[in-house]
């Protein structure tokens, strides 16, 4: 029995800048931050000649190439493994709401099936493996740092050269800032689900044409993603919240699908309640909202957002990545 456990993980600033249509003409960059809240894979030989992989549904099947779970289908491909595996997915929080968790997934299972065939890859590898398996085999119109933020954990920074090489650091976030961070964080979920590759196929095809709102658009997202790099690691935090408002003006910009009437009125109660900035995590559409609130105005927050039912997530950092738990 193995069992791995991956991170969510919630965009600080430069989201948009890990597409391809983006970074392979002007490079990326991208602060993200992993949650502890997680993806749990468990795996395990089964006596049958079969594959067994649970997760929203059940599926009994002969051979890798029969399994409808595009994911564990190709991951299976991949690692050449064919038969005789139970494959379980557990979930901390919904998919389709912005935190990544379809490359949480995929890294989490990749590391489980790596573990199961007594190899040792490094949490690199793993992230760039994902990579390859969703955005190469699969051909899913996603970036790079859900991959590699999943993988690694922590307040990391991805740089991305026009090759799609990634160089990832940790930022330097000093212990005392950290913890006000997280004390000043709120995540909320809307209840709202939608498939990022819905909100970002247009999004890449803009790019990919230079459309100039959009291009203009990501290189303002990919400045703010390194002032916010520096905000986090002068301490400046109420700087970090103001760009984060910056951040959500800026990338509704990039198509009519980030955003609707309904989120817009959640994001104006919240900056009422005293918020300095929020954004919707991931591609936009919906999922979940995260906003930095100065100290005194986090409960007037909550109960604008509670009032619309919206709920809230209590969070912290993640500092480990992806991880196998249970090796027997």
């Amino acid at each position: 029995m193995i069992v791995s456990r991956t991170p969510f993980r919630i965009s600080f600033g430069g989201g948009g800048t890990d597409l391809p249509a983006y970074y392979s003409r002007y490079g990326g960059f991208i602060i993200s931050a992993a949650l502890n809240r997680y993806v749990y894979i468990a795996l395990n030989r089964r006596f049958e000649d079969s594959i067994r992989v649970s997760y929203s549904q059940t599926e009994i099947v002969e051979g890798p190439d029969q399994v409808q779970h595009p994911i564990v289908r190709e991951a299976l491909r991949f690692l050449d493994l064919d038969d005789a595996l139970e494959i379980v997915s557990i979930a901390d929080l919904p998919a389709n709401t912005g935190l990544g968790s379809s490359c949480s997934f995929t890294v989490g299972l990749l590391n489980a099936l790596h573990a199961l065939k007594r190899e040792h890859v490094s949490l690199e590898e793993l992230a760039e493996e994902a990579c390859h398996l969703e955005i190469e085999r699969l051909g899913e119109p996603i970036g790079k740092q859900d991959q590699y933020i999943a993988a690694l954990g922590g307040i990391t920074c991805l740089e991305i050269d026009r090759e799609g090489g990634v160089r990832a650091a940790p930022a330097s976030v000093p212990k005392e800032v950290l913890d006000e961070l997280e004390e000043r964080l709120l995540l909320f979920y809307t209840g709202l689900k939608r498939r990022a590759s819905d909100v970002l196929e247009p999004q890449s095809r803009a790019a990919r044409e230079d459309e100039p709102k959009v291009v203009s658009a990501l290189h303002a997202i990919k400045d703010i993603g390194h002032e916010v790099q520096d905000s986090l690691e002068r301490g400046e935090l109420d700087r970090f919240g103001k760009l984060m408002d910056l951040h959500w003006q800026t990338k509704k910009n990039l198509s009519d699908r980030v955003t609707t009437d309904e989120v817009n009125r959640w994001y104006d109660l919240a900056m009422a309640g005293g918020a300095l900035g929020g954004k919707l995590m991931g591609a936009g559409g919906g999922g979940f909202f995260m906003f930095y609130c100065p100290n005194g105005s986090k409960n007037e927050v909550r109960r604008a957002l509670a009032a619309e039912g919206l709920k809230e997530v209590r969070f912290g950092i993640d500092f480990e990545g992806s991880k196998v738990l249970i090796n027997l």
